[in-house]
């Protein structure tokens, strides 16, 4: 199987499998973190949608043996690390775990805040562009308008001048 490491827990190198789906052992990131795995596969197991992404998969150990290993998919390794509770882990990684969480706090108040907020000054924008669009339209309208009355005087004076009568008075 190939593999490369993905990410450093608590300076332990993490494994991704090189296949379609990247898949991540959660024991080593268990071990890392100090954390039991045997109630984080649990949590796992009890979680309606992470138990049906889970799968045993063959896996170098940190002894360099190969054993089948449970995995989740590497896109959502990052949701269930958020569920890790920093009281839970050892004290070398207590600070890791609680930067992390609060990371994960600020992306996704960023991802969906910061989309309302776009939103919100896009439609700002979008106004604003509106209302000048209609002053134009109402300055174009007031400047056809006296152009129209400047051709029709402009015609007055030519026909004026063309005409061949002669006036006195």
């Amino acid at each position: 199987m190939n593999e490369k490491t993905i990410a450093l827990v608590n300076n332990v190198a993490i494994l991704v499998s090189n296949d379609v789906e990247k898949l991540v052992p959660i024991k080593p990131i268990c071990d890392a973190l100090g954390i039991d795995y045997s109630r984080q596969l649990q949590k796992l197991k009890e979680d309606d949608f992470l138990s049906s992404t889970m799968g045993l998969v063959p896996t170098v150990a940190a002894d360099n043996k190969e054993r089948e290993m449970v995995c989740l998919p590497l896109r959502y390794v990052f949701g269930w690390l958020f569920t890790i509770n920093p009281k839970n882990v050892n004290p070398e990684a207590k600070e890791a775990v609680t930067r992390y969480r609060l990371e994960c706090y600020d992306t996704l108040h960023n991802h969906f805040y910061g989309n309302l907020s776009k939103q919100i000054e896009a439609n700002t924008r979008e106004i604003e562009l509106l209302e000048e669009i209609n002053n134009y339209t109402e300055k174009k309208s007031l400047i056809t308008s006296e152009i129209k009355e400047r051709q029709s005087a402009l015609a007055k004076i030519r026909a004026e001048r063309l005409k061949n009568e002669p006036t006195l008075f």
